[in-house]
């Protein structure tokens, strides 16, 4: 009982409940206490950001150069192609699928109608050191000097500081994160918005669990043309996996399962030992997939333009977050939110709907994540046998 109330989808799903559930009676004077924390909460995580994206992806980077080697090159440039490739084809399914599925919702235009919403007492402002682009590119220049670099001083200074991210999101910001989805259903609930929100949701999430199993077709398919085996076969071997990631969670937590069924499959276990840890960091296409799609879901519902250009450069930038996105529950999505956020413009109530969404539909993201590395992995075996044979 107790893991199940220490989980973090369970402490999700309970605060949307009791947020539309006590919305109902709430006086505003109570109300507006949970939109003073909402509000002051929606800073704090304006401040962090670009503490966060600094604190992940300089050592992320640094790490990966200083295992470098053609093996690594080739692992990584799949993962991101492979991350890459599923944040497109979601973009262009869902820009096909959900303008006729949430139809009603984009003529009603009903998210952005302004009922009597529930007003913070005070506001305190806390702008951050720099805006999320100017960190990104700091981090990036940096990663890559110092994975230059031996026994760097600055190097020991990033590990230690991505520490201190790490620990701050996973003590501080996923265990409040409830209390502010609490906040914003319950607002959502006072202002008459949240029949639409529910209705919505099951239909998106529904889409995107089909997404994932489409993707995991066509990435065994790849995997099973170049290793010249049978890609259901190859796919049902990392069922194990795929349903261990559905109870843990956790890629990393996953790793030993993941390892067993990829040596099952015939990959040897050097191409093993080094992918599948490896993959388990920087291999996020599942995670990618719900991301954009609740991204161009919500952007529909709320009639904001989407650029097709601007909407490929924030793939392309969510695919390097994605490699240093920390292994704790709701991690990932702790990473894009920066980019969402600056590049797409979305405020404190629609960054509480993506981060519900994603954690609610968040072991079937892992699942797909960890079972994608497999097909990474016999790809790998493939490529490195033949090379060997040569």
């Amino acid at each position: 009982m107790k893991k199940i109330t220490s989980n973090l989808l369970f402490k999700v799903i309970l605060a949307i409940l009791l947020g539309i559930g006590i919305g109902l009676f709430i006086p505003e004077s109570l109300g507006r206490i949970f939109a003073t924390f909402n509000i002051i909460f929606d800073q704090l995580l304006k401040f962090l950001i670009p503490l966060i994206i600094v604190g992940l992806i300089i050592p992320s980077i640094a790490k990966l150069g200083q295992s470098a080697g053609k093996l690594l090159l080739i692992t990584v440039l799949i993962a991101y192609g492979s991350t890459l490739f599923s944040g497109f084809a979601t973009y262009y399914t869902s820009i096909a699928i959900f303008p006729s599925m949430l139809e009603s919702q984009i003529a009603n235009n009903s998210l952005a109608v302004e009922g009597k919403a529930l007003l913070p007492y005070f506001n305190i402002e806390f702008p951050p050191f720099f805006d999320v682009m100017p960190a990104l590119v700091f981090a990036f220049l940096i990663g890559i000097g110092l994975s230059k670099l031996q026994n760097s001083t600055l190097e020991k200074v990033a590990i230690d500081f991505e520490s201190v991210i790490t620990f701050l999101i996973e003590k501080l910001i996923i265990p409040l994160l409830p209390l502010f989805i609490f906040g914003i259903f319950l607002d959502m609930t006072y202002t008459g918005k949240v029949a639409l929100i529910l209705h919505v949701f099951l239909k998106i999430i529904g889409v995107i669990f089909l997404m994932h199993i489409v993707l995991l077709l066509i990435q065994f398919t790849l995997a099973g043309l170049i290793a010249k085996k049978n890609p259901i076969k190859l796919l049902l071997g990392m069922m194990p996996a795929y349903f261990t990631a559905l109870g843990t969670q956790s890629s990393a937590a996953t790793i030993p399962v993941t390892l067993a069924q990829t040596k099952k499959l015939g990959v040897s276990d050097d191409i093993a030992n080094f992918c599948i840890p490896l993959c388990a960091t920087i291999h996020l296409a599942g995670s990618t997939l719900k991301i954009v799609a609740c991204v161009v879901a919500l952007m529909l519902m709320q009639g904001m333009p989407i650029d097709p250009v601007l909407m490929a450069g924030f793939i392309c930038m969510l695919g390097v977050a994605m490699v240093a996105a920390p292994g704790v529950p709701g991690g990932a999505i702790m990473a894009a939110i920066g980019i969402i956020t600056s590049m797409l413009g979305f405020d404190a109530q629609n960054q509480a709907l993506m981060i519900s969404l994603y954690i609610a539909m968040d072991s079937f993201g892992t699942a797909c994540n960890v079972t994608g590395d497999g097909a990474i992995a016999i790809t790998l075996n493939t490529i490195f046998k033949k090379k060997e044979t040569v």
